[in-house]
């Protein structure tokens, strides 16, 4: 299988790109990873169309997501365009090019809080993380 980044929506309907997103998101969810959203930014910006955003516990967490996500989708034929912060483990950065995971810790979350800074953007809910993450008790 000849792997590929993702390319930008003039060549794939967008319903095809949010399927290799709901990919993602499920990888992130498969290893627990905390308060998933989904940013469209089609209507805002140029450089990519989704942002999945996503918190760990850890540094060893935001690893073993980052793994995750780039397996499952590796499977898929993709292939990251490029990585960023994977040493450091504070904030990954997972460039698709079509869409970016970031996964934080959860201070570097807060500190950087792409939520506020994108909050124009619209939000993609998947279904079945709103129903699992509803029987998530806090810690």
């Amino acid at each position: 299988m000849t792997l590929r980044p993702v390319v930008r929506r003039e060549q794939m309907s967008d319903a095809e790109l949010l399927d290799y997103v709901h990919a993602a998101v499920q990888a992130a969810d498969s290893k627990k990873a905390l308060d998933i959203t989904t940013l469209r930014l089609i209507e805002l910006t140029s450089f990519t169309d989704y942002f999945l955003i996503c918190s760990g516990n850890s540094t060893r967490q935001v690893q073993a997501i980052a793994d995750e996500v780039t397996d499952q989708l590796r499977q898929q034929g993709l292939r990251p365009m490029s990585t960023e912060g994977y040493n450091t483990g504070e904030w990954i950065l997972i460039d698709y090019g079509a869409f970016v995971v970031h996964i934080f810790t959860e201070n570097s979350r807060r500190f950087y809080d792409l939520e506020r800074l994108w909050r124009d953007a619209e939000r993609v809910d998947f279904p079945e993380l709103a129903t699992a993450d509803s029987g998530k008790s806090a810690d």
